[in-house]
């Protein structure tokens, strides 16, 4: 398996763009770091008060830090937030070596928070950034002291046949430039925003000039969600595509030992978005009432 990559110098240049962009609509960071693994370097945006629990933001395919535009000064506001580009997609963090499977996906997440030297860490992941917070709870919780799900992908509940098919039609080329807002628009439940919004510009340019060559999500396992020791918020939106949305949550709250599992009739995949001030409020109560720390778990292997 090779690395995922922008497919000409002008993909990524586009790609810059507006990236850039989009950042000129985030508060100032107060610090970024460019943290080297043994997958790649990951870049990761500081903002907030240099001391307290922290919260280390996951975003869904594509949404780069650039997608918490309407969480980050609610959560800054009282903790320490790290906001990451997920590694393998696109964004500023740059993938050198063939992630191969969940435990490879565990393994380049905890050193990043080993090497800024992160515990007691409040994981907040949306979509695919929820799989990869509950991956972490699973294989190596040590710096973990809750994890915060936002609607997940292949998480709580099976992706849908659906997504799959609209992945693929938005991928073709001879009709990506119709299909890839029409997927939006559908994953979103319509409500994507502004044109003009900086997050689908960006979640665009990286469809339509980045390849991602990262391997598919494992569905977790009965037993996997029942070995999850720290506490967990499930947020699932009712009028999700992504997965059937009342078993998800059903599933989440017989299975997960120490879980708050909502389902919010009205909200869409896009949740941490159209549902900023509730989901805000949620998290940060969820948080707030979270122990400081949990007990240290082995790395396991796929």
């Amino acid at each position: 398996m090779s690395v995922g990559t922008f497919t000409s110098p002008q993909a990524r240049a586009e790609f810059d763009l507006a990236y850039e962009a989009g950042m000129r609509a985030l508060p100032e960071p107060t610090a970024t770091h460019d943290v080297r693994t043994d997958f790649g370097s990951v870049r990761v945006y500081r903002f907030g008060p240099a001391k307290g629990a922290p919260i280390v933001l996951l975003s869904g395919h594509g949404g780069t830090a650039l997608m918490w535009r309407p969480n980050l000064a609610a959560f800054a506001e009282r903790h320490p937030v790290y906001a990451l580009d997920l590694l393998g997609e696109p964004g500023r963090s740059e993938q050198t070596s063939a992630i191969r499977d969940g435990a490879d996906q565990a393994a380049w997440l905890h050193a990043v928070l080993a090497t800024l030297d992160l515990d007691g860490v409040h994981l907040v992941g949306a979509s695919i950034g929820g799989w990869h917070a509950c991956n972490l709870a699973v294989r190596a919780p040590a710096r973990l002291a809750s994890i915060s799900l936002l609607d997940p992908a292949n998480t709580l509940g099976r992706i849908t046949a659906a997504l799959v098919f609209r992945v693929g039609l938005a991928s073709l080329p001879l009709i990506s430039r119709w299909g890839r807002p029409a997927f939006l628009r559908w994953i979103s439940g319509g409500d994507t925003g502004p044109a003009d919004d900086p997050v689908a510009t960006v979640i665009d340019a990286g469809m339509r000039g980045y390849r991602m060559r990262l391997p598919t999500p494992k569905y977790f396992t009965d037993d996997q969600l029942r070995s999850i020791r720290v506490p967990v918020l499930a947020l699932v939106a009712g009028r999700s595509v992504i997965h059937r949305p009342e078993a998800a949550h059903a599933r989440a709250s017989a299975l997960i030992p120490h879980v708050q599992a909502e389902l919010w009739p009205t909200a869409t995949h896009g949740i941490s978005g159209t549902h900023a001030e509730e989901v805000n409020a949620a998290v940060l109560r969820f948080i707030a009432d979270s122990p400081a720390s949990n007990t240290p778990l082995q790395l396991r292997s796929e």
